[in-house]
């Protein structure tokens, strides 16, 4: 018997392919950088994860609640006392005001199992999303496997890393169900403003475009800039939902925990997918991210280690040569490459930079050539104290100054 796998991941050609996701190709070139070089320390700065472990306040309610009976039951669509903790969480920190916690914010199983859920609720065959480039690939992924079409918007530099949206074509206009954006934005730090999102707002009205805003970075801030919501703007209910994520701001990457808010009946849309998905999250993890959305004290800390380290980081970077400056969110710092080196090497693509960063230098960093030449250093590298963090950041300019990268 032949197993035959839908067209939707090859079809006949499933597992024939010899292209290597990139971030599985990055995870073995630093396995050959290691064993090639054992005397010198890889630096990771690729990591997209919280370096440290969640708060011991959730995980001490963890513990309290996962053995409690009352807790072993099926999560379902998720528990009232979540929801009520993440409508306030958004009052407190966003200002977003007259959730109806019941019918307009649903938990998920991390926010990229609601990414994968949201376009099962409104794609059609022919249908298509927008999306920014470069980005999180999830909401795209699965508007193929529907039989939707991807358009990308690519976020360049000389636009401030935003989308250009009068740029897409009429015809693609009239078949987009979905803009999906992400702001404080993976990979390029940018952070948005609430006219921004006026702009999205009257755009998406315009077109009858749903919007799916990510903010799994919303809440990591620096420097005086504040916390914005996209719900947090009059008219956003009407064409979007919101995706939280508690990985990032509370150090609970591995947990699985999120929650999707915003209209009411996309909400719901999402409710019926996931009630035919999975089984909800298990309830005492809900409940340690009840006590993490109440204990807010837990991001500005977490936030003051990053800012910093990008202190120290974009300080290196620009000794070395690099342009860049401090993001005013995220944990990542995205830079323009350089072109070569004063030894000859020239760099046409992001990729080939990264590579040789790691070969020579034992830096480990993510390319993108999506919108131009750059890579992402992310400050989420280990280190067990202010010094330790010293100490790395000046080893990387060190190791980056004897490489005589040039620019242009």
């Amino acid at each position: 018997m032949e197993i035959m796998i839908a067209e939707r991941l090859g079809g006949k050609q499933f597992g024939k392919s010899t292209e290597i996701y990139k971030f599985e190709k990055i995870k073995r070139a630093k396995a050959e950088a290691i064993k090639n070089n054992p005397q010198i320390p890889l630096i990771d700065m690729g990591v997209g994860e919280p370096d440290s472990p969640a708060d011991p306040g959730v995980v001490n309610v963890l513990g309290k609640e996962a053995g409690k009976p009352e807790n072993r039951w099926y999560a379902d669509n998720g528990i009232p006392e979540f929801q009520e903790a993440a409508a306030g969480y958004l009052e407190r920190v966003y200002g977003v005001k007259g959730l109806n916690p019941y019918k307009q914010v649903i938990h998920g199983i991390g926010s990229k199992s609601i990414f994968a859920m949201l376009p099962l609720c409104v794609i059609n065959p022919g249908d298509v999303t927008l999306t920014t480039i470069p980005g999180y690939p999830v909401t795209a992924t699965y508007t193929r496997y529907l039989g939707g079409e991807v358009y990308q918007l690519p976020l360049a530099e000389n636009n401030d890393f935003f989308p250009d949206l009068d740029s897409v074509p009429a015809g693609i206009l009239r078949k987009t169900r979905l803009l999906y954006l992400n702001y404080p934005n993976n990979p390029t730090g940018q952070v948005t403003t609430k006219e921004f999102f006026k702009s999205i707002i009257e755009f998406a009205t315009r077109y009858n475009i749903i919007v799916i805003q990510d903010a799994a970075y919303a809440a990591l801030t620096y420097d005086g800039y504040q916390p914005l919501s996209f719900l947090s703007v009059e008219g956003s209910e009407n064409v979007g939902v919101e995706v939280h994520s508690l990985s990032k701001a509370f150090n609970m990457t591995g947990w699985r925990l999120g929650f999707v808010a915003g209209n009411t009946k996309l909400v719901q849309a999402y409710a019926t997918i996931k009630d035919n998905t999975d089984s909800g999250q298990f309830r005492a993890i809900q409940k340690a991210g009840i006590y993490a959305m109440n204990n807010t004290h837990i991001t500005d800390r977490i936030c003051e280690k990053y800012s910093r380290r990008f202190d120290l980081l974009v300080n290196a970077l620009t000794n070395v040569g690099f342009s860049v400056k401090k993001p005013k969110a995220t944990f990542y710092c995205y830079a323009r490459c350089p072109v070569g080196t004063a030894t000859g090497e020239r760099f046409q693509t992001a990729t080939e930079f990264s590579e040789f960063l790691l070969k020579k230098a034992l830096i480990s960093t993510v390319p993108w050539d999506d919108a131009g030449k750059y890579i992402r250093f992310s400050v989420t590298f280990e280190a067990r104290d202010g010094k330790h963090e010293e100490t790395i950041i000046h080893e990387i300019q060190e190791r980056m100054m004897r490489l005589e990268l040039t620019f242009e």
